[in-house]
């Protein structure tokens, strides 16, 4: 057929093929993601070039079927109708019933070709496709493909042009799909015996829930080992050093020499020196989101980059799947939890993988009380772990305790269901490490992008009310609640209140008020519950909407009180009663 530039061509598949691994090697850099009109569901779209054309190339939401079950498959439905060609990627690993999408596709009569992706799983599992054969009972191209190594890419690009439209016989119902499927693969399809290899039994045992359950808890521990690791050495090693030898002493001069005093002298670089508490655009508006944060998120999204693309993620969703159904949710919500521990943005943004608006409420909902992110993580270790880290525990386990009691209440209060999880678990292989460096630049270069502009305009509007006065006038009207129902002294209401800009800022602040480890333990507890940081409340208005963020906004500061309060009511001084007990009490009180 004739590629034209202004054609629309579609990259369609199962969930977990590999698709975007494909997309990504046939566009490169030049990609855009935009959310489908009228809806929260991404997309990709981006080019590719042959003989000098650029054609365009949509990676649309993977689908099993045709007959949509979520808002997701319907995007995909809506999109294919607008397709000019479509390329149907298929696992080659499990042939029998991505076939039976490919034959859906093919009813349909658009020109079509077929990528077997994951070609060289399938050799290493005994399973040998005769693409010839599989060419000549479709009646369409077929191309192999291994996307992560680029095999095949080339090949499925020089192809394009021979792309078919089924044949006419193609008009075919349900059962008769699956009939067909079947003959299909008796002809072209053949498996040999192979014995299990270590990372099948790994596959096994990661599944199972007696030892599942521990190697997920190890996985997870191991993860957060290394992206502390990681995070505090870039800190220390690079970005402090790059801060306080360079860029301090170049900004002082620069805005010293264009403004020497004055309120946007202040404004750009602070009232102090201290790049966390100055609050100058320049100087906490940059350091913050830059030294502070993005080592951490650096480092979290290598780590969740290797997890997802070694296909431990959809294991721990099924996992978890029993546990979140009781707070109103079914496991792959696991994953914004996930992803808030490195950057409650991100978390925030991946509500919009569920289904309803019910569980996106709350999933947001409960990521904003109950998920502190990484970097107030560290600021969390840091102020209280020198009293012991089984505070820094106890602080978590009352997180956890209020996640699972508002969850619960949420789910009991809000009407509508939580949907059965029903994902594909990939197979176990170990990720490339181009298409790895790739994905964490695409989610790095996103952060900055969202978390700087917010940033800087949460310290302009925290300057601004402090020269009109709002915060001493909130502080006054907090300081009730803060010190008579907290027992926290009354200097902690400006950390409260700078916890709206920045949670991990908000943490650092406490540390010169001489607090006891009880007090620090509730002012750490309620920090986490409150409210969400700027950058996170501007993005779960966008998911949520307005009224349903103000009903989200209501349930945080009526929890963090609370919250607060029993805590201040049922532990005793911290350093003479064991962690436990005291997460033992909070429990019982709830």
């Amino acid at each position: 057929m004739e590629l034209r530039e202004d054609m629309r061509i579609l990259l369609m598949g199962n969930p977990n093929v590999g698709k975007s691994v494909v997309f990504n090697r046939l566009t490169g850099a030049r990609v855009v993601t935009a959310n489908y009109a009228g809806t929260t569901v991404e997309y990709t779209a981006g080019t590719v070039v042959y003989e000098g054309k650029h054609l365009n190339i949509i990676d649309v939401p993977g689908t099993y079927s045709l007959s949509p079950t979520c808002r997701a498959e319907e995007v995909a439905v809506e999109m294919f109708a607008d397709g000019d060609l479509i390329i149907n990627v298929a696992n080659a690993t499990n042939l029998e019933r991505n076939l039976r999408f490919t034959l859906e596709l093919m009813c349909q009569g658009k020109p079509m070709i077929l990528a077997l992706n994951l070609w060289d799983e399938a050799r290493h599992k005994g399973i040998h496709i005769d693409v010839e054969a599989l060419e000549r009972e479709l009646g369409i191209p077929v191309v192999p493909t291994v996307a992560v190594t680029a095999e095949g890419i080339r090949e499925l690009i020089e192809c394009l042009p021979q792309a078919a439209l089924p044949p006419a016989w193609c008009s075919l119902k349900n059962g008769d799909i699956w009939k067909r499927v079947g003959e299909i693969i008796n002809k072209v399809q053949r498996v040999t015996h192979r014995h299990h290899t270590w990372i099948d039994r790994l596959e096994d045992l990661s599944i199972k829930p007696l030892t599942g359950l521990p190697l997920a808890l190890l996985v997870l521990a191991a993860a957060f080992t290394v992206i502390r690791f990681i995070g505090e050495g870039l800190i220390g090693h690079v970005f402090d050093p790059f801060f306080e030898e360079i860029y301090r002493p170049f900004i002082v001069k620069t805005v010293n020499y264009a403004f020497p005093s004055g309120m946007i002298h202040d404004l750009l670089l602070g009232t102090t020196p201290d790049f966390v508490e100055s609050l100058g655009l320049l100087t906490t508006g940059i350091y913050v989101p830059v030294a502070m944060v993005l080592p951490y998120v650096f480092s979290f999204y290598m780590v969740l980059g290797f997890l997802e693309d070694f296909g431990y993620l959809p294991r721990f969703a099924v996992l978890v799947d029993t546990f979140m159904h009781r707070i109103g949710l079914h496991g792959f919500a696991i994953v914004p939890m996930i992803l808030g521990l490195g950057c409650n943005v991100p978390g925030a943004l991946a509500t919009r993988i569920l289904e309803s608006t019910r569980e996106k409420f709350i999933a947001g909902t409960l990521m904003a009380i109950a998920v502190p992110c990484m970097a107030q993580t560290a600021m969390i270790i840091g102020l209280v772990g020198p009293h012991g880290i089984a505070y820094v525990l106890l602080i978590y386990g009352i997180l956890a305790v209020v996640a699972l009691v508002i969850g619960t209440i949420l789910n009991r209060l809000i009407p509508g269901y939580s949907p059965e999880i029903f994902l594909e678990v990939p197979s176990y292989h170990l990720p490339h490490f181009s298409t790895l460096m790739k994905k964490l630049w695409q989610r790095i270069r996103s952060f900055l992008m969202e978390a700087i502009p917010l940033v800087l305009v949460g310290i302009l509007l925290m300057n601004l009310l402090f020269q009109l006065g709002v915060i001493a006038w909130l502080a006054r009207v907090s300081r009730p609640v803060v010190v008579g129902l907290m027992g926290l002294p009354g200097e902690a209401v400006s950390s409260l209140v700078i916890g709206f800009l920045r949670k991990d800022v908000a943490v650092g602040m406490l540390e010169p008020l001489g607090m006891s480890v009880k007090q620090l333990v509730i002012a750490c507890s309620v920090l986490s519950i409150y409210f969400p940081c700027v950058a996170t409340f501007a993005v779960l208005v966008q998911e949520l909407g307005v009224k349903l963020m103000l009903l989200a906004s209501i349930i945080m500061v009526g929890t963090a009180i609370i919250v607060g309060t029993l805590l201040n009511l049922m532990l005793p001084e911290l350093a003479t009663v064991a962690p436990l007990a005291s997460l033992t009490l909070l429990t019982a009180a709830f």
